[in-house]
């Protein structure tokens, strides 16, 4: 048996492909809003600009990137052949920028008040994967 094998029957967990040059520009320290203007498909980048904004007040702003990294990470999830549910493991790392800019998401939702987009996206952050809900929250 496999270590990640599903026993529901469900579908096989989603594992985005190796994306190394804004993460690579990010571990360098280049600043998140240069490496979204340069790779402006990076959840990574989006979720780095969406937690920056959040730290310093900007709860819209934090919205506003998060969604950006949320959106781009659906349309690498589906090219990656993500069919709308399903394991988006933490412990593979290219996964790693589209769950934090859902738990971006959810935070900068909850803390204007958007109730039912707070619910949706925390509970579509656990079903995806639980260490990432558990590692964020």
């Amino acid at each position: 048996m496999a270590i990640h094998e599903n026993l529901l029957g469900g579908p096989p967990p989603t594992h985005l492909p190796e994306d190394p040059g804004p993460r690579d520009m990010l571990a360098a320290g280049a600043a998140p809003a240069d490496v979204a203007a340069k790779y402006p498909t990076s959840s990574l980048a989006w979720a780095q600009l969406a937690d920056a904004a959040f730290e310093n007040g900007g709860v819209v702003e934090s919205y506003a990137y998060a969604r950006t990294g949320y959106h781009r990470g659906l349309d690498s999830l589906r090219r990656a052949g993500w069919k709308g549910h399903g394991p988006v493991p933490w412990e593979h790392e290219p996964n790693r920028g589209f769950l934090r800019a859902l738990h971006a998401l959810a935070r900068a939702a909850g803390a204007i008040g958007e109730q039912e987009e707070y619910e949706r996206c925390t509970e579509f952050l656990r079903d995806s994967s639980p260490t990432a809900a558990q590692t964020l929250g």
